[in-house]
């Protein structure tokens, strides 16, 4: 038994070396990407190039499965290292049009507003932030008469009310929003601003480091070519940019967002009334339900006023949820009745629907799972 903890701390000794010698191979790869940021910050080189990451993947897999190496374990820890080197160059951007003039931020002190005055102060933008108080003070209007750019970033339920009181803007100041629906604050916009508007979703929360990665849909209004300059600072800035009819973008969101969150919260409200013991649950779920159950939880952890104003905004919706309602009723009574044909055959009609995506999803979705399970992670603490 001596002789076996002998080699094994021999082992031991010889994994510590090498993992000290991955850590110090980690601090100079961090040195070179903060290098490649300051190169791309200079000459205005978006910091996220597919292409580059694609290429890059493909070669190691290649080396790793080569020398015997799991190419799926290279590739998780690359798109890891990668990520983080993203954030490393993610300090200092070119800004396209950084003689433009004030860019005025309304909301700016809020979650969302934050991350856009960050990313256009290091672009090298001067940059106001307006919030309730500068309005009773007339630094508001102040501000706006003489801003280039002027971003709505204020909650769903204010966003038509404010946007009202911008008449004072100059008319060749482009006027955006990001608000998460498009039709009712772009027709407010087109209506009280003669200039350059544009509608703008940033797919992603408050909680994202900056726009590296995340999808921002752009929805058109008015005079393209003016705010041009905008689009392009935010792929550099990382994003990745889709355009849409502001039409298109409601009626995606309310399967997106009204549809699931309003799931998410009856099912939050049934767990709740059920009153199971959640640290149970967690220590009996697979990491896909524990999982689907950080995403419920995940929703009661914010403010229920956002998700209020989605859900609320738009009456339409609510015959898309009475739709689902029905459908859930109709799939109850299947089970009731014991007809596992019946279940059987709606289930591949669904599949059928899904198509290839199934699969896709399917294989994308077990590198979510192994992540879950690394650490017990998401079990009740």
């Amino acid at each position: 038994m001596a002789d076996f903890s002998q080699q094994l701390d021999t082992l031991r000794e010889g994994i510590d070396e090498l993992d000290t010698q991955l850590v110090e191979l980690l601090a100079k790869r961090n040195a070179l990407t903060t290098k490649v940021g300051q190169v791309k910050a200079e000459a205005g080189m978006p910091v996220y190039v597919p292409s580059r990451e694609k290429e890059l993947i493909a070669s190691r897999r290649a080396q790793a499965e080569a020398v015997g190496v799991s190419p799926d374990l290279t590739e998780d820890l690359l798109r890891r290292i990668m990520r983080e080197s993203y954030h490393t160059q993610n300090n200092r951007y070119l800004g396209v049009n950084a003689d433009a003039g004030t860019i005025v931020v309304i909301g700016g002190a809020g979650a969302l507003g934050k991350i856009f005055v960050s990313l256009f102060e290091r672009s090298g933008y001067s940059v106001s932030v307006v919030e309730r108080e500068d309005w009773e003070s007339g630094h508001a209007a102040a501000v706006l008469s003489t801003a280039a750019l002027a971003v709505v970033a204020v909650p769903i339920n204010l966003t038509e009310q404010v946007i009202g009181q911008l008449s004072m803007l100059p008319e060749s100041c482009i006027l955006a929003d990001i608000t998460s629906i498009k039709v009712k604050p772009i027709e407010a916009m087109m209506a009280v601003h003669k200039g350059p508007v544009v509608g703008l979703h940033p797919m992603f929360g408050p909680d994202a480091p900056g726009m590296i990665k995340q999808v921002v849909v752009v929805c058109e209004g008015r005079n393209e070519s003016a705010y041009g300059w905008l689009i392009d600072q935010m792929r550099i800035w990382g994003a990745t940019i889709h355009n849409s009819t502001a039409e298109e973008h409601d009626k995606s969101m309310a399967y997106i967002q009204v549809m699931r969150h309003f799931n998410t919260f009856v099912y939050g409200e049934h767990l709740r009334g059920e009153d199971p013991d959640l640290e149970s649950l967690t220590m009996f779920s697979s990491p896909i339900y524990r999982l689907e159950l950080a995403m419920v939880g995940r929703l009661f952890a914010q403010a229920p006023e956002l998700y209020a104003d989605i859900i609320f905004n738009n009456p339409e919706n609510f015959a898309l949820l009475r739709r689902f309602y029905d459908r859930f009723g109709l799939a109850l009574n299947v089970l009731e009745k014991g007809d596992k044909k019946a279940f059987i055959k709606q289930f591949l009609t669904i599949g059928n629907w899904f198509g290839s995506y199934a699969k896709t999803c399917l294989v994308d979705s077990k590198q979510l799972l192994l992540k879950a399970d690394d650490g017990k992670l998401l079990r009740k603490p």
